[in-house]
């Protein structure tokens, strides 16, 4: 494949990259940018590990090309609050959610699309969405951070 020079938001600040038009996202973000909250999981598109929000909706970023995402605002784990102010982060840490962390970055952004779709969702809802695979199994704690963060608890 031919570089291309692709523009894009990241985290709310415009960035401008020359790779391959075929790098997936992903590699943009942790090689080229240095933003490794991002994590590579299963490489298949099904653990959701590298999860991000491309304008506002959850994305597998092994999954977008560079030029699938050139002109859009991306958000990863970094962008979600500097300083774990974001209250799905604080939920997060209040009900001892992450074990290792591995998956919890694209599993907080994959809440975030939740929330941000449905205030105050359902059980159902909230399995529905949640689809990241998390090795250590804390999809309970996981559900409890998502009612918190949406002031059901």
């Amino acid at each position: 494949m031919a570089d291309v020079t692709v523009s894009l938001t990241v985290n709310q600040t415009p960035v401008t990259v020359t790779a391959d038009s075929a790098m997936p996202l992903l590699w943009v973000l942790r090689d080229m940018l240095g933003l490794t909250g991002t994590k590579f999981g299963c490489g298949i598109e099904q653990c959701r590990a590298c999860g991000v929000l491309v304008n506002g909706v959850f994305t597998k970023a092994c999954d977008e090309s560079l030029t699938e995402v050139a002109n859009t605002s991306v958000v990863t784990i970094e962008g979600l609050s500097p300083d774990r102010t974001h209250r799905l982060q604080q939920a997060w840490i209040a009900e001892q959610v992450p074990q290792c962390g591995y998956c919890q970055s694209g599993a907080i952004l994959a809440a975030n699309a939740l929330l941000t779709a449905t205030p105050a969702p359902t059980d159902a809802q909230i399995d529905a969405a949640m689809t990241n695979i998390c090795a250590c199994g804390t999809y309970p704690r996981m559900k409890r951070a998502i009612k918190r963060a949406a002031g059901m608890l």
